[in-house]
């Protein structure tokens, strides 16, 4: 199996969450063996995407260099991470990635448009070979051997519309596009009204996330799933996985798991090379994983 970068460059303009204003994203092809490497066209300034360039996880994944930041990634690099691409360069003109409709499927669809090629090395992943357990009171996310990728996610919110929900994602990419991708962020009517008091969320709307007051959802066009809450956290949690820089092969688990504990969880697994084993997939093991992201 070998490494993936898209055919052509593509391109699109959103909003960006807290800014408000209009963000242009350009995706552009990277050679082999090049990772993900996020780009400020205003600034000049390349990040790549590892762990130790995280600088911020409270409402989202953002990673910074240089004291120059781009926040809001997670969905983005959820499709991407879905569809096995492993070099990109993304580039934007502002602070953050555009949020578009609050899900990955608008990203998806512009990896359609681009298309993918095969690139002439080898694809590597990782292989979790210990229980790794990040946990914060009752709440935990934890990564564990297995011979296949499967994301276990439950949470538990005192809201009479999403209470207790639990969604097991077997992963593949089809399943990803079916399952996952077209489910959108959520948050409460108290939390944006404070947001926007301190100049944050101004481009949040019911057009790009699902917005709940005290008892119901105010989204006239209702749920695009009816557990569209729970699946929108695994959306998020594939999103900061990428963090590790390559596809990897396990059960990802969590319970009220958050940005914050995903992206401890991804430097508690590379702190320690007895944690994982990075192959190259040659030969005939590979026919399965080619099948995941067919």
């Amino acid at each position: 199996m070998y490494q993936t970068t898209i055919k052509k460059s593509v391109e699109l303009v959103g909003i960006g969450l807290h800014k408000g204003s209009p963000v242009n994203l350009k995706l552009e092809p990277l050679e082999a063996d090049s990772g993900i490497v996020f780009y400020r066209k205003d600034v000049d300034v390349a990040i790549p995407l590892i762990p130790e360039n995280v600088v911020d996880t409270k409402m989202a994944t953002v990673i910074g260099k240089d004291g120059y930041v781009i926040s809001t990634i997670e969905h983005m690099l959820s499709a991407i991470y879905a569809y096995g691409i492993d070099n990109l360069k993304i580039i934007v003109d502002a602070d953050e990635v555009p949020v578009m409709d609050g899900s990955s499927a608008s990203f998806c669809m512009l990896l359609d448009e681009a298309g993918l090629v095969k690139q002439d090395k080898a694809k590597k992943v990782m292989i979790i070979k210990k229980d790794i357990v990040v946990q914060d009171g009752d709440k935990y996310v934890k990564l564990s051997p297995a011979p296949d990728l499967k994301y276990d996610f439950t949470i538990k919110f005192p809201h009479p519309v999403i209470k207790t929900q639990e969604y097991v994602l077997e992963f593949t990419k089809e399943s990803y596009k079916k399952e996952i991708a077209r489910a959108r962020t959520f948050g409460f009517l108290h939390e944006v009204q404070y947001l926007r008091s301190k100049g944050l969320a101004l481009g949040g709307s019911l057009e790009n996330a699902i917005v709940l007051d005290d008892k119901k959802i105010l989204n006239p066009e209702g749920l695009r799933y009816p557990d569209e809450f729970v699946r929108h956290k695994i959306l998020d949690a594939i999103g900061d996985m990428s963090l590790i820089g390559m596809n990897f092969i396990g059960n990802y688990e969590a319970l009220a798991g958050s940005h914050d504990l995903n992206h401890r969880l991804t430097l508690q697994l590379l702190k320690d090379p007895q944690n994982y084993e990075v192959v190259e997939l040659v030969g005939e093991k590979t026919k399965e994983l080619e099948k995941a992201y067919a």
